[in-house]
């Protein structure tokens, strides 16, 4: 079918309403417009869906997301009536009709016999995980589109033991997307009714305090905020979004007296009003929380996204003005200080690990083996990490006591299966007063780790490639990649070529290739002969390439050397 056929299949659909088919005769002179909203259905990926919210295939909709959640509901019945009375956890987060969405993904499951517990309002992404164990759900849903800009909403799905959906599912699921009719298959009962069948439960502050008293459990050293407490001073903002009631109140429960809250950004608003991007990533978000911590002589500033599973933190540096920790700072900083605390209070498992993603800094590697701490790596994404930490902990095989990636996410404790910002906030506020009990800025501490383990710099590339032929750009260069491998880059001899998809390793000198224990996903990898690990990857969430840069050498001058030499290399992949 066309894309103008499709365009007047969903014109003349008696489920559109009448704002809907006015919406969509709008544009019916606009062919380019028509094209991009009709090509082709959302891809159906182990993260769900995403993309801008519009009436039309390719876009976020209630239409869509009855019809994702038609597919789901089949997949969970599939697994027999007692796996689907064990029901679903719905969750959404504060972006313009989250609730809604979320109420219609409610309204399908009910409508296909399947429990849902529907939180009561807006939530933090790993509040939803918790709840699916915590309840024993077969299932979750999320309706987020975590940090993306303000047109974006998402549909995210996870299993039953709370992380995201593994492969085999999400296939199954897009292979019933594209069975069923998007509007005659729908099975849909009434929210009011649902409810009054008991069909739809409401989760409230019941949940919050259970998912609050294990994130509590994650404190390691208490008597080290209460020393510091009466001076020690924090900044926090939710950037308008789910952290805004769970976070403040985690600190506040830490021993943390000063608690500072930005007050334009703790307004729920969806579009996002004060900031161009509403994440932590980027430093200039926090332009209000800077200008309150320097008023109010704050130490630390904390940010989270819109649906609270990443973190961001901005430190004084050795002049005292606030500078961004990365996401690999940040991440090192706290498995040095949660080895060190554990030890501290012999608390550390004997089979000790920690889990990193292949695109995250190889000085998470040195901390953690120079600690007596064995670190696996995992492709990128918490599904991923989920997976492997309870296949360590079901062997016996390890303990994980860690686990993130680069892009601002951190997990801890037993009760999650994704990024959490909030116990991420909690543990990293009672890092921070252990360094200020100490005389220790997180930034002077960061020098002292580098000092320690050596000098490590990255730095991440984003070759955006939007339009209808962005994907086929992407897919385009990563087949060039494969099919004339690179043997130098930017003059520095390739020693090693990873793919990740084929899961082979080559070595480029001897051309001896072997298997790897990773593979099945579309990234390449080069280890080069000045000690830097290249990464080339197809985002799963937006149409961008992107190129990991992690360096490593004998001071912060040489690392900056290498990502300024390998960067201008990377944008010649853009064209």
């Amino acid at each position: 079918m066309s894309y103008q056929e499709t365009y007047r299949k969903w014109l003349e659909s008696p489920a559109l309403s009448a704002d809907e088919k006015e919406e969509l005769r709008a544009i019916s002179g606009d062919d380019k417009e028509m094209e991009a909203r009709f090509f082709a259905p959302l891809e159906f990926g182990t993260a769900g869906l995403r993309g801008t919210m519009c009436v039309g295939l390719h876009n976020m909709n209630v239409h869509v997301i009855r019809h994702a959640t038609q597919a789901f509901a089949e997949v969970i019945l599939a697994e027999g009536p007692e796996a689907a009375q064990k029901g679903v956890a719905v969750c959404f987060d504060c972006r313009n009709h989250s609730q809604e969405f979320a109420r219609e993904a409610a309204c399908v499951m009910a409508g296909n016999g399947i429990p849902v517990r529907l939180f009561d309002a807006l939530r933090p992404t790993p509040e939803l995980s918790f709840a699916i164990r915590e309840y024993g759900c077969i299932a979750g849903i999320n309706v987020t589109a975590s940090h993306n800009p303000k047109e974006y909403n998402g549909y995210k799905v996870y299993w039953a033991d709370g992380a995201q959906l593994p492969p085999h599912h999400a296939d199954a699921i897009a292979r019933k997307m594209a069975e069923l009719d998007l509007f005659t298959s729908i099975q849909r009962l009434d929210y009011d009714a649902a409810v009054s069948q008991g069909l739809i439960t409401l989760m409230g502050a019941e949940t919050d305090e259970a998912f609050l008293s294990r994130v509590m459990g994650q404190v390691n050293d208490r008597a080290a905020v209460g020393r510091v407490a009466d001076d020690f001073k924090i900044v926090y903002t939710p950037f308008h979004g789910t952290g805004y009631k769970l976070i403040p109140e985690a600190l506040r429960r830490l021993g943390m007296k000063h608690v500072l809250c930005v007050p334009e950004q703790m307004v729920l608003d969806g579009n996002f009003p004060t900031v161009a991007s509403p994440n932590p990533e980027n430093p200039e978000g926090f332009y209000l929380a800077v200008d309150l911590a320097d008023r109010e002589g704050a130490d630390l500033i904390v940010g989270s996204d819109p649906d609270a599973d990443r973190m961001g933190l901005m430190v004084r540096n050795d002049k005292g003005a606030f500078v961004p920790l990365s996401g690999n700072q940040t991440g090192v900083l706290l498995l040095d200080y949660l080895i060190g605390a554990k030890k501290r209070s012999g608390t550390l498992p004997e089979n000790a690990v920690a889990l990193k993603t292949i695109v995250t800094t190889k000085m998470a590697r040195t901390v953690a083996e120079k600690n007596g701490v064995r670190l696996f790596d995992t492709f990128t994404g918490f599904k991923f990490m989920a997976e492997k930490k309870n296949a360590l902990e079901e062997s016996g095989e390890g303990k994980v006591i860690f686990s993130y990636e680069e892009s601002y996410g951190y997990m801890m404790g037993d009760y999650v299966r994704d990024k959490d910002a909030v116990t991420a906030a909690l543990v990293a506020t009672e890092m921070a007063a252990w360094y200020h009990g100490q005389g220790l800025t997180l930034y002077a501490a960061m020098e002292k780790l580098y000092e320690k383990y050596g000098f490590y710099g990255e730095k991440t590339l984003n070759l955006v490639m939007p339009g209808l032929d962005g994907l086929k750009k992407m897919a385009a260069l990563m087949r060039e990649l494969r099919d004339h491998p690179l043997c130098e880059i930017a003059g520095v001899a390739v020693l090693q070529r990873k793919d990740y998809s084929s899961g082979i390793l080559e070595d480029v000198s001897t051309g001896v290739r072997e298997e790897m224990e990773l593979k099945g996903s579309n990234v390449l990898k080069y280890k080069l002969a000045d000690g830097t690990d290249l990464v080339v990857r197809p985002s799963g969430t937006e149409p961008k390439v992107k190129v990991y840069i992690l360096s490593q050498g004998e001071s912060h001058a040489q690392c900056g050397e290498k990502i300024s030499k390998y960067s201008a290399w990377a944008e010649t992949l853009q064209r």
